[in-house]
């Protein structure tokens, strides 16, 4: 599987500029592990692809660029309130996100906009609402999810618990912002990365903080 990522072609040029232009904080080379993951995977097996943490649709251009190469489609779960460290008083806060009329974060309108601006919005389902909530209703499988939403352990823990469950057999778990040293960031990604070698997934890639994992029989 290694080198079935590896050998996956990049996005094209236009779809790599709109990802760079889209507002978040995803690294390029770590949005290039992320689309070679998600196009092996969607090819592979024809399912759809899903991320938890869509905030304003940067690595969601990558995703629905894979799911309209695969013929499939890409999934992305958000309440659009913004995460713990983007609120009012905290490192990643953008006043430009808050909704004037309520006072509270509101991304969804910038996703929008980010995924017609890149002309993918037929290839991308948005789930907007609570991560476990969404996970228990949800009755299909997938061929990738992809982690990136609250960085707590009661988030980060919940969306494993929730989502992995719907991964087809073989199919790739992608976890973001894994940082073994606490001083270089949260540790609630690490945490679970660590669960899920225990319980069986095989780490196929490292790309700075991404991790790909792909489940395994054991």
């Amino acid at each position: 599987m290694t080198d079935l990522l590896a050998a996956h072609a990049q996005p094209a040029p236009e779809v790599l500029a709109a990802f760079e232009a889209a507002t978040g904080f995803m690294p390029v080379d770590e949005g290039l592990a992320l689309y070679a993951a998600a196009v092996a995977a969607a090819e592979r097996t024809g399912l759809p692809l899903l991320e938890i943490g869509t905030y304003c649709g940067r690595s969601a251009i990558l995703l629905a660029d894979a799911a309209r190469r695969a013929g499939t489609v890409a999934l992305t779960v958000d309440h659009h309130r913004g995460s713990e460290e983007q609120q009012p008083g905290w490192e990643y806060h953008d006043p430009t996100l808050v909704d004037p009329e309520v006072g509270l974060m509101d991304t969804l309108p910038v996703f929008r906009r980010t995924l017609h601006r890149a002309g993918l919005e037929e290839h991308v389902i948005a789930l907007v609402g609570r991560s476990p909530q969404l996970a228990a209703v949800w009755g299909g499988p997938l061929a990738l999810v992809f982690i990136d939403g609250g960085h707590t352990d009661e988030h980060a823990t919940g969306d494993y618990l929730g989502w992995t469950p719907h991964l087809a057999p073989e199919g790739l778990l992608v976890v973001h912002d894994v940082f073994p040293d606490p001083a270089d960031g949260g540790q609630a990604p690490y945490r679970v990365y660590l669960r899920a070698l225990a319980e069986g997934f095989e780490e196929i890639s490292v790309t700075g903080s991404l991790r790909v994992l792909r489940r395994t029989g054991r």
